[in-house]
């Protein structure tokens, strides 16, 4: 009998070296899903947020070098109005209720603008129209909303419902407050619940919010928000934090 048959590895010894490299690749193969798992993950995070952000870059500069019509303050039956007739300055707001950058100006210039208005140095007309449809149907359904307060709440509770609309703005990559979510702000604005639940509900306000959305459109105006005073497109700041200060400053 050969010495070297007797120091050769025995046949359980080679079942488990095998078993013992099949673990070892079965482990690696498993690290290696779950790497690409990862990546993928990531990958899919990133063209997301890149989607988003163009939309969003989109809906700021889009319209930047367009002529705008120049419509005056209160000419439009696609706006709300605040102050005088005969007030010295027109500022005209076209906006979308879920655009960050309207949220970002409406925050900056709600307070001075009204106080503005209440003492008769300024009309205001607000234009809400849609815009980011591509996100979702936000945009859609709280314009259509905003129609159906003006008109069973007036104009008074409709600038309420226009300013916690703009309060509880959602994100542009959501989750989205559904209709049942924009009758309880409704209410709390002023509304009568029984008068608006079942037409916000169904969208009652979309033609209008479709008329306004072409006016918007007839009007040259594609990005939000675009605001004009006494008639010319304004656009002096660096953010809209800035744009707001400056507005209020041209007109105080």
């Amino acid at each position: 009998m050969s010495t070297d048959s007797a120091s050769s590895p025995s046949r359980k010894e080679k079942r488990e070296a095998r078993a013992a490299k099949a673990a070892a690749e079965l482990e690696a193969l498993r690290k290696k899903q779950a790497r690409k798992s990862i990546l993928t993950v990531a990958a899919v995070v990133a063209v997301l947020a890149v989607i988003v952000g163009g939309l969003v870059w989109f809906s700021l500069n889009r319209s930047t070098d367009n002529e705008i019509a120049a419509p005056e303050a209160g000419s439009s039956e696609h706006g709300l109005v605040i102050g005088p007739d005969d007030a010295p300055h027109k500022v005209v707001i076209y906006e979308d209720f879920l655009c960050p950058y309207c949220g970002e100006f409406e925050n900056a210039s709600r307070e001075d603008l009204a106080e503005l208005a209440a003492d008769g140095k300024v009309q205001v007309d607000y234009r809400p129209f849609v815009l980011l449809d591509q996100v979702g149907p936000y945009s859609e359904l709280a314009t259509s909303a905003f129609a159906v307060v003006q008109e069973e709440a007036g104009p008074e509770v409709a600038k309420k419902f226009h300013d916690l609309l703009f309060e509880n703005q959602p994100s542009e990559s959501g989750p989205f407050p559904e209709a049942a979510d924009l009758v309880d702000l409704a209410v709390e604005a002023g509304a009568e619940e029984s008068a608006v639940k079942d037409r916000i509900t169904s969208l009652d306000g979309k033609a209008w919010a479709d008329a306004a959305t072409k006016a918007a459109a007839d009007d040259g105006v594609s990005g939000t928000p675009t605001i004009l005073l006494d008639g010319e497109q304004f656009k002096d700041g660096n953010s809209y934090g800035d744009i707001a200060a400056n507005l209020v400053e041209q007109i105080s």
